[in-house]
This record gives C-alpha cells, sequence and structure tokens, in this order.
C-alpha cells in the first residue's frame, strides 16, 4: 500500500479489517488450538463466568494465607477451631480467576466455616486466564466504530483464552496437583486421616480435574499419552486420589471423563450448557456411571448462566437462589461421605 494510501485511510477500515482477522484466527482457534491438540481443548472451551469474577459482596474479605505447599502456592483456609477440634481435608480447584481470586478466596472461607481445611492451590502457576470483555457493555448509543473496536477486542481476547487453554493441559496441570496433595498428605496427616482421606470441590475449569482426581485412570492417560486398555491388557489402574467430590458446570469435559470416575461425585450442571453439553457430556456420562455402579447425584439448574455457583453478587434473585442452593448441595454431599 502507498503512503498516501496510508494516510487517508479511514479509521473506520482499520477496525474492521482488525475484527475480521481477529474473528478468523478465533475461529480457526476453535476448530483446535494446536494440531493435535485433543477435544478437550477445542471450543467452546471457556467463558465469561469462568475467567471474570462476579462483583465481590460488600464488606466481605478473606481470612485464610497464601502459602507454599510441595512448591506450589496455595490459598489456605482453616476453621476458625482448627487444630483444637478435628477437621476434614478440601481440595477446592477453581475456574481461571485462579487463586488470587478474592471471590475464590471467600468461597474457600465458606467451605473451612463448615469445618473443612480448605487447600487451593495455584493450578495455573501464576498464569491465571485473561480476563474476557463483557458484550454487554456495548449501549445501543456506541458508534459504529466503538462497536467494531469493542467486538476486536473480544475476539482477541477469546483467542488469547484458547492460548491459554494450551497452556494449561491435564500434562502440565495434573502433576502440579499431586505434589500438592502429596505436601498435603504431610502437612495436614491429622485432617486426612479424620476425614479418611481428601475431598475435593471444583468450579468450571477446575471441575474437571477433580473428575480426573476421582478416576482410576494413571495421568498418562488422562492427559493423552496412553490409549486406555481393557484389563485383559494389563492397564495400570490407580486408586482415586479423592474420597468423593463435588463439582459446578465443568468445562472442557466429556463423558470419557466421567466414565473412570470411581469416587462418589455430584454435578451442578447448567441447562443447554455450550461449555457442558448435555448431548456430549451430561447425558452419556450419567449412563456410564450408573452401568459402572458409581454413585454420584446431577442437579440441572435452569434460567443461571455458566459459573452461577461461582461465588460473587448477581442482581436476579434466581442467581442469587440457585448459588446458595448449589453451595448447600456440595457441602452436603461432602459431608455425606
Amino acid at each position: 500500500m502507498a503512503d498516501n494510501d496510508v494516510a487517508t485511510r479511514a479509521p473506520e477500515s482499520d477496525a474492521q479489517e482488525q475484527a475480521q482477522e481477529a474473528a478468523k484466527s478465533h475461529e480457526t482457534a476453535e476448530d483446535s488450538v494446536f494440531p493435535g491438540d485433543t477435544r478437550a481443548q477445542q471450543g467452546p472451551s471457556m467463558g465469561e463466568h469462568c475467567t471474570t469474577d462476579r462483583p465481590t459482596p460488600s464488606g466481605e474479605k478473606p481470612t485464610g494465607d497464601l502459602t507454599k505447599l510441595g512448591g506450589v502456592e496455595c490459598y489456605v483456609a482453616k476453621p476458625a477451631d482448627y487444630p483444637h477440634s478435628p477437621s476434614k481435608l478440601l481440595l477446592m480447584l477453581t475456574g481461571g480467576t485462579g487463586v488470587k481470586s478474592t471471590n475464590n478466596q471467600l468461597q474457600a472461607d465458606k467451605y473451612a466455616s463448615e469445618g473443612y481445611l480448605v487447600i487451593m492451590p495455584d493450578q495455573f502457576d501464576n498464569d491465571p486466564a485473561p480476563n474476557s470483555v463483557d458484550m454487554t457493555e456495548i449501549s445501543e448509543d456506541a458508534s459504529w466504530l466503538d462497536s467494531i473496536k469493542l467486538r476486536t477486542a473480544e475476539g482477541i481476547k477469546s483467542f488469547m483464552i484458547d492460548m491459554w487453554l494450551a497452556r494449561h493441559t491435564p500434562e502440565k496441570v495434573l502433576p502440579l496437583l499431586h505434589k500438592v496433595v502429596e505436601s498435603a498428605k504431610e502437612e495436614y496427616a491429622d485432617a486426612v486421616a479424620n476425614g479418611g482421606g481428601i475431598y475435593g470441590i471444583g468450579y468450571c475449569f477446575g471441575a474437571k480435574y477433580i473428575l480426573l482426581l476421582s478416576s482410576e485412570l494413571p495421568d498418562t492417560v488422562a492427559w493423552g499419552q496412553e490409549v486406555p486398555k481393557d484389563v485383559e491388557q494389563g492397564t495400570a489402574k490407580r486408586e482415586p486420589v479423592l474420597r468423593a467430590g463435588a463439582v459446578a458446570h465443568p468445562t472442557m469435559t466429556y463423558k470419557e471423563d466421567l466414565e473412570a470416575v470411581r469416587s462418589p461425585v455430584y454435578i451442578a450442571a447448567v441447562k443447554d450448557d455450550p461449555m457442558f453439553s448435555e448431548d456430549e457430556a451430561l447425558t452419556p456420562g450419567r449412563r456410564v456411571m450408573e452401568a459402572n455402579k458409581v454413585e454420584h447425584e446431577i442437579q440441572v439448574f435452569s434460567g443461571v448462566p455458566h459459573g452461577f455457583a461461582v461465588y460473587g453478587d448477581y442482581e436476579d434473585s434466581k442467581i442469587k437462589q440457585s448459588q446458595a442452593q448449589a453451595f448447600g448441595q456440595m457441602l452436603g454431599w461432602i459431608q455425606s461421605h
């Protein structure tokens, strides 16, 4: 392009071209982030509620501490009377906002107030998900150019999230979680013994890993380096890491993730959730757990967004009520096992 063409080119043209490029990039990323990616890394994968916190309820501040277990930074929330009164160990895995999120820390505190010693590890190794742009913020009065710029930013952010997901695969995350678990077994042996094992709670991204830690598959199968084999072929099975688990609106989760689950699990799902497909995950997952005689409960919440169960404030009373209900159900499941 000639210099005078650059000088006289309308800014709208630049914005439109950027939007098209971002859309093309994101479309390619959703098909597959990189060649050879597993289906779990293909879109739709992560939504706004997985990567951006809701407003924190006024006046609430976390009471736990950031420390390291197995060399991994963790937020640790303890019951007020621990260690004078017995506690149980609870591993809590978050969505993309991670361990530094105030809302996630407050959520851990809520479980601690119910008598659990909560370990919330930085499963992203100081690399939380990039925040998405909320497209509802585009006002009706916004100019065409402003709208294009915002949509361009959204396309870029979506692509950044796909790139972020490519950095945080089971191959990277599971070894990190095992380091935390092994260290916690030593540091808080009393809580592990009191609960007869370790319990798990997971939201969004973290929900998938609670299910993997509730399974009997070796990690090499979980991250796709080894194809599952039947018993006659001598597949090495392992005991589940978790005694019981409860998860809410999983992302990147499919029938195969539920097929190997052996610990009792509760799943809070969202009706018509594109992040946890009814056809590819929920219905076949329910059937396979029934066939495997795995103790489970699945509750489907309607009229709420994906991510509703993550702690944070909503104006909609229905969402608030469902959030409280999901917390009660997840807590009750852990308490009963």
